[in-house]
């Protein structure tokens, strides 16, 4: 029997936690499925692997490769190596990626270079010495356990964050003898501004750091030359020996790693229920790096780490989502169970509605491509300007802004609101010169907005239907908000406060007088900025 003797294995062929043997099977064994002899070897090869039902490798000599249409599915084994998928065709039926090759193994799994495996159950009949087989058992089921499942369903379950998931794991993976001097998580995330959030840790400074990393991480060159950018891009995973005499250092990484050092390299996609790729990176500067039994124990657990990182990955984009789509204290109380019609709070705060003027025009003379441009940098210094000063935006309404600076105390003579309101407008309002100096550049027509500036109790929460549903703000001093906005126009101005936001505000302003708003009897006094009465 010409049996390896794997990495992770004693000397008298113990095993120490993970072992994965090779031998060669002394029966012919045939496969069949469609009605045709697709295998047929008296060469097989016998996979043994812990906790795992035995696998017949063949080679490729004796297998109908005419039946076989390669696919772009792939695997990866940290031990074994990155596996190539085809699809078996035969007597008008397919079986999809049920025939699977390790074409470039690693050293562990040298033996079925130029073999072909099987799905045992995706075929119609397997054969030995001409009887029918059985499904082989599981072997080697007594082994000396993994410590890594026993931290799975007791701290790794308890982590309340993906950064103390990854804390919890590292000192599990350190207090069971792992020779680990760096790990890296890659999760993919939903947010308009980051591509992930990736967590690292090292033995140096033995803390997890987090870095979110921007979508121009992508375009970097630092990335695309990195094995993380095969992985994500669906590429296997990647397994470099960095401690031999000539080593195979084909990403950046794997020189900086060496010159640290660094043994062994190894990065495995992990998969969430979706299919997105994520990814976990490990280096060792141990002699001999990682065994089979270091990488079989944590490969055996990686589907379920999966699942725990993506409960936190779910939480996060949900938070992130919520916050993006509602406005980050509006989606905090979506998430704290603000979710059912008629949820809500009346709450005095200081509400702004802004519009972008001659809209109707731009439409139809710009591109939709320009004409989009345009909409997101007016957008752009409204909200910039209403996030920095303590605002929060609760919805566009077509090319119109709606949001709030909720006032704490509503019988304080000068609530900090209002001084935070009037910041924010002056930034919008200064932000908009700015683009619309680099818009007369272009000859592009010019951003003009009005904002209207008012205060009052407002119900605060869920409207909608039964199960369409919005959260918002309503109530009269909303709705003269908006009214108050449209007079902006009317008295050539970009700014009009309310008098009863101006009683409260210590800074200078100046009355334009008092004006009947729409739909309302009252006449009420509206105020403007200085700076803005020259051109008012």
């Amino acid at each position: 029997m010409n049996q390896s003797t794997p990495s992770g294995t004693s000397a008298d062929g113990s095993h120490v936690g993970y072992r994965l043997t090779l031998e060669p099977c002394a029966r012919r064994i045939r496969g069949e499925f469609g009605g045709e002899r697709v295998v047929d070897s008296g060469r097989a090869l016998v996979m043994h692997e812990t906790r795992l039902t035995p696998v017949y490798y063949f080679p490729r000599d004796d297998v109908r490769t005419d039946l076989m249409e390669k696919t772009a599915h792939r695997t990866h084994c940290p031990f074994k190596g990155n596996a190539s998928y085809w699809t078996l065709k035969a007597g008008g039926r397919e079986a999809r990626n049920v025939v699977w090759a390790y074409e470039e193994p690693y050293d562990e799994a040298e033996g079925v270079r130029d073999c072909l495996a099987f799905h045992w159950d995706a075929m119609d009949a397997w054969f030995e010495d001409g009887a029918a087989a059985r499904r082989p058992a599981p072997s080697d089921k007594q082994d000396d356990g993994n410590p890594f499942v026993d931290w799975l369903v007791g701290n790794g379950c308890e982590a309340s964050s993906s950064e103390a998931l990854v804390e919890s794991l590292v000192r599990c993976l350190i207090g069971a003898g792992m020779p680990v001097s760096r790990l890296r998580i890659l999760i993919r995330t939903l947010h308009p501004q980051l591509f992930a959030m990736t967590y690292s840790w090292n033995e140096d400074t033995d803390e997890v750091t987090v870095w979110r990393a921007p979508h121009a991480m992508v375009l970097s060159e630092q990335y695309r030359e990195s094995p993380f950018a095969a992985i994500v891009n669906g590429e296997g995973g990647v397994r470099r020996r960095l401690d031999g005499p000539d080593p195979k250092l084909d990403y950046p990484v794997l020189e900086d790693l060496r010159a640290q050092g660094a043994t062994d390299y190894v990065a495995m996609p992990m998969r969430f229920s979706d299919g997105q790729i994520n990814i976990i990176s490990m280096s060792s500067r141990a002699p001999g790096g990682f065994t089979v039994g270091d990488l079989g124990r944590l490969y055996e657990i990686l589907p379920l780490l999966s699942r725990l990182l993506e409960v936190q990955a779910l939480k996060m984009n949900a938070s992130t989502l919520l916050g993006t789509y509602l406005g980050k204290n509006t989606g905090r109380r979506v998430l704290d169970g603000l979710i059912k019609r008629g949820d809500g709070e009346t709450l005095h705060a200081l509400i702004w509605f802004s519009d972008l003027r001659n809209s109707t025009p731009m439409s139809e003379t710009l591109s939709s491509d320009a004409y989009l441009a345009t909409l997101n940098a007016f957008f752009d210094c409204m909200v910039g300007s209403i996030v920095e000063n303590g605002g929060e935006v609760l919805k566009f309404i077509g090319d119109a802004v709606l949001a709030i600076f909720p006032i704490a105390d509503p019988d304080s003579a000068n609530p900090e609101a209002c001084g935070q309101a009037l910041a924010a407008v002056r930034s919008a309002h200064g932000r908009i010169q700015k683009v619309n100096r680099q818009r007369c550049d272009r000859e592009l027509p010019a951003i003009e907005f009005g904002v209207g500036l008012h205060r009052g109790d407002v119900t605060y929460g869920n409207v909608g239907s039964t199960d369409r549903l919005d959260f918002t703000v309503i109530g009269a001093p909303a709705n003269e908000t908006a009214r108050i906005q449209d007079l902006c126009k009317v008295l050539d101005t970009p700014v009009l406060i309310s008098a009863r936001l101006a009683e409260r505000f210590t800074g200078e302003l100046v009355s334009l007088g008092r004006h009947a708003l729409r739909g309302v009897g009252t006449r009420l006094e509206l105020w403007t900025l200085p700076e803005l009465t020259e051109t008012a």
